[in-house]
């Protein structure tokens, strides 16, 4: 089955994980993927334990559905091998250090002047512009630097890492989206543009409920721990045997959880009348949920929330997430065939289209394992254009 991005052509110059996980984005709905990297090593997250026969299985995941070439673009050869891509290529995606690129002639203005047509993503830390631009960032120091560390955490601890890189995630998401959006722009306007997403933004741009708080009161939005910053009863809650989400802020889900709970006293006790009084009196009612919840089991609770339409879900860990009949039935755990692994698993197509969706065709690239046929294909065009 076609597959949407078929028809475009990707340079991946990136390495770690932002700008690999934007490409994989694009290669995963059909976009010919060429990730070209370094003679010695390559991509640094091949050496990212643990390992499959030798092949990194973290790289595996975020760069399937790619080839991999091996270019020196410190090499006039190697440059020249670059620059004969980009004239054919429809988007250029690079996440070095501001600056580095034009150093080795294949900033944007270069690459434009050499394919008006070409989507250029820069991914960086900082951005292309401002006082921070010049400057390396990795996902950690964003956390630091965006409030996400200092809102995350126990209400009496201190700031907390996420253990999920979510501004590496976000940047990557975000320079697919940009790139989409450019590819959209192009068709009206013939010509390419330069999308520039930085992890720092990204980090900002997450913090949706911190803003509305501080742009409406003036103060500094607190550490909450587990607690909603507008929502109540909304977090996870110790059951029995594990724990349960619970999201029961809405006043029609908070009656029917009171029922289920056994407390119905508590929809008429002024301190949780409404969805603003629960917030302020948070913790008071999370005191009372928590008592109730933890007399029974997570399926316990589970059944009967879920039985009355209430938002509601066990925690699960990583083997019942990938074990789930849900994550099953959607195809969100795929195994592909690698050339030195052998059979392994990896993530599925999260974003799903009806008439022409993605798909996992090929395993994570071997280092340079298609320098030679992309080379090869490159040397039939410019035969076929004489």
């Amino acid at each position: 089955m076609t597959m949407a991005l078929e028809h475009i052509k990707v340079l991946d110059l990136t390495a770690n994980l932002s700008g690999p996980y934007c490409a994989m984005l694009l290669a995963d709905q059909g976009a010919d993927v060429i990730k070209i990297e370094h003679p010695d090593v390559g991509d640094d997250m091949r050496l990212t334990p643990p390992f499959i026969a030798g092949e990194s299985s973290p790289f595996m995941v975020w760069n399937r559905n790619k080839r991999s070439i091996v270019l020196d673009l410190k090499s006039g050869d190697g440059l020249g091998a670059m620059k004969q891509l980009a004239a054919g290529a429809d988007v250029l995606i690079e996440n070095f250090k501001p600056g580095t690129a034009e150093r080795l002639g294949i900033g944007y203005e270069a690459m434009h002047e050499l394919n008006p047509r070409l989507v250029y993503c820069s991914i960086s830390g900082f951005g292309q512009t401002g006082p921070y631009g010049p400057r390396g960032g990795f996902d950690l120091i964003m956390q630091g630097m965006t409030g996400l560390a200092a809102i995350s955490g126990p209400e009496d601890g201190g700031p907390h890492r996420l253990p999920i890189p979510v501004n590496d995630l976000c940047g990557g998401m975000n320079g697919a989206i940009g790139i989409l959006t450019a590819l959209a722009a192009r068709e009206n306007t013939g010509e390419g543009q330069q999308v520039d997403v930085s992890l720092f933004e990204s980090g900002i741009a997450l913090g949706v409920y911190e803003a509305g708080y501080k742009f409406a009161t003036g103060e500094e939005p607190p550490r909450l721990g587990q607690k909603h910053r507008g929502s109540a009863p909304y977090q996870i809650y110790p059951t029995s045997d594990g724990h349960i989400v619970v999201g029961a802020s809405a006043q029609r889900f908070w009656s029917k959880a009171c029922k289920v709970m056994g407390c119905e006293e508590l929809v008429d006790d002024p301190r949780f009348a409404g969805k603003a009084d629960r917030v302020r009196n948070n913790d008071a009612l999370n005191e009372i949920v928590s008592e109730r919840l933890a007399r029974e089991s997570t399926q316990y609770w589970f059944e009967r929330l879920d039985a009355e339409g209430i938002p509601a879900g066990p925690v699960m860990n990583y083997t019942q997430v990938y074990d789930d009949p849900q994550t099953e039935a959607r195809e969100m755990v795929v195994e592909v065939d690698h050339p030195t692994a052998g059979k392994v698993k990896t993530l599925g197509v999260h974003i799903k289209l009806s008439a022409t969706p993605g798909r996992v065709h090929r395993p994570a690239p071997r280092h340079g394992e298609h320098t030679e046929e992309v080379l090869a294909e490159l040397a039939s065009k410019a035969e076929a254009a004489e």
